[in-house]
């Protein structure tokens, strides 16, 4: 029969510890978040290879919650800026790079068309691939 946390003798407040299986989750959560980070960061790698071999891109940078790490989680995307990239190619070089990963959404962004209070976060922000 169940037991309040009243009834509990001291043996069983020990083997309960609701605490330690709380920080167990919290860090299994982490360390998953830790991994698809890293894995992201693969995957922006292998962007930034495709835009500069493919696209002509001379400069390639990684912003966002990728770059700084802050407010990065399970569902959190790749966001990339590209230079160098002619404007009647841009479109299929987002095409290329969006279809090098089915686990993370990538987001190219155009630098040409951007506002420029994101140019400048870009470019003070940015971690260069």
């Amino acid at each position: 029969m169940p037991k309040t946390a009243l009834e509990l003798t001291a043996q069983e407040w020990q083997a309960y510890q609701p605490g330690a299986a709380h920080a167990a989750r919290g860090q299994a959560a982490l360390a998953q978040v830790a991994e698809r980070r890293r894995q992201a960061w693969g995957v922006a790698r292998q962007a930034a290879e495709l835009l500069r071999r493919e696209f002509g891109a001379n400069r390639v940078v990684v912003f966002g919650s990728l770059a700084h790490g802050a407010g990065y989680g399970l569902w959190s995307d790749v966001d990339l800026a590209a230079w160098g990239i002619p404007s009647d190619h841009f479109y299929r070089a987002v095409a290329a790079v969006t279809g090098l990963s089915s686990e993370h959404k990538i987001d190219l962004l155009d630098l040409e068309t951007c506002k420029p209070a994101l140019r400048r976060v870009v470019e003070l922000e940015g971690v260069e691939v």
